[in-house]
């Protein structure tokens, strides 16, 4: 799946369940989808809270795949600015 699959897919997932917070998938040389006004955007923006993980392994979480709580505490998925925000994921990908 591509990172533009990946945000389609998001922005579906938006339309049903939208998200008040700016929250970032920083899947390094990937690139970056910034989830923020409603829109999933494929551009690295500032946002409320940036989640760096691996496109297979966003990819694993969409699908349902990866449990996000298990994933971060191997490390796979790293958590920086507003935790909470980060917490919502499960609404939005849902």
């Amino acid at each position: 799946m591509t990172m533009d699959e990946i945000a389609a897919l998001m922005q579906r997932g938006l339309d049903r369940h939208p998200l008040d917070d700016s929250l970032k998938f920083d899947c390094g040389d990937d690139g970056a989808i910034t989830v923020t006004d409603g829109k999933a955007l494929r551009q690295d923006l500032p946002a409320d809270c940036t989640i760096r993980i691996s496109q297979a392994n966003l990819v694993k979480l969409i699908d349902g795949k990866l449990n996000p709580m298990t994933a971060f505490a191997m490390g796979k998925i790293k958590v920086s600015g507003d935790m909470s925000v980060a917490l919502k994921l499960g609404k939005m990908l849902g």
